[in-house]
């Protein structure tokens, strides 16, 4: 006789059910999942079969954006409906390029989430004021939340920082943005800022800013700190290239402060309080693949300072600009398929500040301040020399320059076992620079209390500048290891200098590199 079968555990029964379930939801998922892909390629045909079809546009309507004004969303929509009442050759593919465009940007504003849906639909055709090629076009967005608060640790050039911030969006429901900041780091003791920014005309590549701020930073290669506070206005655009711009204004009061014991004679004369009121430029072209680990492109960037000239006030007169040129090219390997990851990249950066006489030249102009002035040398330009480590010098103190140039060539190559697609890559660099003080600033016969004459300004910038191309730059060369992380880029380098020149400062081994910008 059969003996009976022993009873289904309850647990056992359960885990069955589970998997059961399990089986079918999977099976559901995959049944919707495939509805979905055959609604999505129907609706593609549809529109490929009717892309020439002239239609009209009876309305346009975004739902969703609760706390967004209508007056800052209808200079988006309105141009849509003018292109289909003027145009009689206004297509179905039309109406969907434009479309697509205030879609874009919407994504822009940065107070929607990324995924925005468009729903496409013919209006009744009971309704008289109708025609059958009437569409109107339906917007489903959903914004993202207004307070944003955020707290970590953050890294840029030479520096790392704890911060907080705190991002209030979409505060008068025109995609204003306010964001409150502060963080304490390892070289900015402490920085809190504030920045309001607001597109204009609904335009989100066209953004005015307002900031302030207060700062507290140590100077270690120029043996002080230096305390800012101040603020300024800011208006930004991007053109249809992606080449970004900007014009500003700036007002700061800053205060080279805490001096070492061994701060130099230099360093004490110009400690104590200025205040720069100062126009600003600049421009911006990047077509590189990968701004942390470029493997094609380039890069072109310029800026301009013009401060205390005529009626800006202040007590500091001079104009500064500052050029960078970087460039990569892929190398093909024979027999490697595609993207190799090998790659040759080259950089160069040049400055030059310009003393002016203050105000509307009364009293000629005044040599420059080391707050003011470029420094040249550390782990993220000149690898292989210390912060500051180049150009003039006043006992232990880097001065810094009035004129500056810095090149760099590097290879990249994949690690092995790790492949092309990695963030990692094998260095092996050459770079150097030259950073020049103005010369003869001491050497002029003014009466007590005048400034420079224009023509001793001239000679000694111009002396200056020929210093540039004397002799041999400072040189080192050598092998690293890079990491690059979407917000920032990680070096790990031995460097060895080459040329040295008198009174500068070379770091020979192993150093790290964090930061954001690399020559």
């Amino acid at each position: 006789m059969a003996k009976n079968a022993a009873p289904m555990g309850e647990d056992a029964f359960e885990t069955m059910l589970r998997k059961e379930t399990a089986s079918v939801e999977q099976k559901l998922a995959a049944e919707r999942a495939q509805a979905h892909a055959e609604s999505q390629q129907r609706n593609a045909d549809l529109l490929s079969q009717n892309s020439t079809l002239p239609v009209t546009l009876s309305s346009i309507q975004i739902h969703g954006a609760k706390y967004t004004r209508r007056s800052f969303l209808n200079p988006l929509l309105e141009p849509i409906l003018q292109s289909s009442a003027q145009n009689a050759n206004y297509t179905l593919s039309d109406m969907l390029q434009e479309v697509t465009e205030v879609v874009s940007k919407l994504q822009k504003f940065d107070i929607f989430k990324d995924q925005i849906h468009l729903h496409l639909s013919q209006p009744p055709h009971l309704d008289p004021s109708t025609t059958p090629t009437d569409f109107e076009v339906s917007l489903r967005v959903r914004e993202k939340s207004r307070l944003f608060l955020k707290t970590g640790t953050d890294v840029g050039n030479t520096e790392g920082s704890g911060y907080g911030t705190l991002l209030w969006r979409n505060i008068f429901g025109g995609a204003e943005l306010l964001s409150l900041n502060a963080s304490i780091g390892t070289r900015t003791r402490s920085a809190y800022s504030a920045d309001f920014s607001t597109p204009l005309f609904s335009n989100p590549d066209l953004r005015l800013s307002f900031d302030g701020i207060m700062s507290s930073t140590q100077k270690p290669w120029a043996s002080h700190e230096e305390a800012v506070k101040g603020g300024g206005v800011k208006l930004g655009w991007l053109n249809q290239s992606g080449d970004k711009y900007h014009v500003g204004y700036s007002g700061l009061w800053r205060q080279v402060t805490g001096l070492h014991d061994r701060a130099s004679p230099t360093i004490r004369g110009d400690a104590g309080d200025s205040v720069k009121s100062a126009l600003s430029t600049s421009f911006l072209r990047d077509r590189r693949d990968n701004p942390m680990l470029p493997q094609s492109g380039y890069l072109f960037r310029t800026a301009s300072e013009l401060a205390g000239w005529g009626s800006l006030g202040g007590d500091v007169a001079f104009s500064k600009s500052e050029m960078e040129v970087a460039g990569a090219v892929p190398i093909p390997i024979p027999g490697v398929k595609g993207f190799s990851g090998v790659s040759f990249g080259a950089g160069l950066r040049a400055g030059l500040l310009y003393p002016l006489p203050h105000s509307y030249g009364l009293h000629g102009a005044k040599p420059s301040r080391v707050n003011d002035r470029f420094t040249l040398g550390g782990p993220t330009d000149v690898r292989g020399f210390t912060l500051g480590g180049l150009g003039p010098r006043d006992g232990v103190d880097s001065l810094g320059g009035d004129v500056f140039a810095a090149g760099s060539m590097n290879l990249l190559l994949p690690l092995p076992r790790v492949g092309a697609e990695s963030p990692f890559r094998l260095q092996f660099f050459a770079n150097g620079g030259r950073c020049v003080a103005m010369k003869n600033k001491t050497k002029t016969h003014s009466p007590v209390g005048e400034g420079l004459k224009a023509g001793t300004v001239w000679d000694g910038m111009i002396t200056a500048s020929k210093d540039l191309a004397t002799g041999l730059p400072s040189l080192s060369a050598g092998v690293g290891l890079i990491y690059a992380h979407p917000a920032a880029r990680f070096e790990l380098n031995f460097s060895l200098p080459l040329v040295l020149r008198r009174g500068e400062e070379a770091r020979k081994g192993l150093t790290v590199g964090v930061g954001i910008n690399f020559l």
